[in-house]
């Protein structure tokens, strides 16, 4: 299963807010076998969301979209998604009916447009906070509030599935440079993705469907390399 993420705001765009919506969902789907093809930062405007939602949604099995959800002027997200499929906005029945068997709000109480959700879409309840979310066609919309994406996130995450990866980290105490010809060598060796990513030490990703695969892999760089 192939996917991509749009995270929407202006504050992300504007380094104000750190995009670790993003990173935890990459993370998740991984340990989930689902590959992320894309990730996406556009602002608060209808028709940048629709342009890039309805070009990822005809390329990828699904599109996770965060932020940018409830009834605040800038929250513009499901208007952007309903028109990628020509659909409306309006008081969605299940939205009504979620709030109305609420314990915690009451639905007089809502600010307007709370319950409003592009036609024809399948609710998704907020565990952790008020505006819920949506799924329309292979499109899910989700908070931005982390806590609050990660709660809906999870209320569909068996809806996301692949063929599960094993991962060997070797960390070494060198110039990422003076890796080249080993990591060659090892790509050779095995059919193998590997990734390298400097700091203080690099740490070598090494990834396979197969776990003895994956473990012969990572013993063979070991020898030809210092680990630290």
């Amino acid at each position: 299963m192939q996917v991509a993420l749009v995270t929407v705001g202006d504050e992300l765009l504007a380094g104000d807010t750190v995009n670790s919506n993003a990173a935890w969902l990459g993370q998740r789907l991984a340990e989930r076998g689902v590959s992320v093809g894309r990730t996406v930062v556009v602002p608060d405007d209808v028709d940048a969301i629709r342009e890039e939602v309805g070009r990822l949604s005809e390329r990828y099995d699904a599109v996770l979209v965060t932020g940018g959800v409830g009834p605040t002027h800038d929250d513009v997200t499901m208007d952007g998604v309903a028109a990628v499929f020509d659909r409306g906005i309006d008081e969605h029945e299940d939205a009504v009916a979620y709030f109305q068997r609420h314990d915690t709000y009451a639905a007089e109480d809502l600010t307007d447009g709370t319950t409003h959700l592009p036609e024809g879409a399948r609710l998704l309840e907020n565990p952790e906070g008020v505006a819920p979310g949506a799924v329309v066609e292979n499109v899910y919309v989700l908070p931005g509030v982390p806590a609050e994406m990660k709660g809906m996130f999870e209320t569909v995450a068996d809806e996301f599935a692949g063929e599960g990866t094993y991962v060997e980290v070797v960390s070494v105490d060198a110039p990422e440079s003076s890796l080249i010809d080993t990591v060659d060598a090892l790509r050779d060796a095995y059919d193998v993705t590997v990734g390298s990513y400097p700091g203080e030490e690099v740490r070598v990703k090494i990834q396979h469907r197969d776990a003895d695969t994956t473990r012969e892999a990572a013993d063979w760089f070991r020898e030809r390399v210092q680990e630290k």
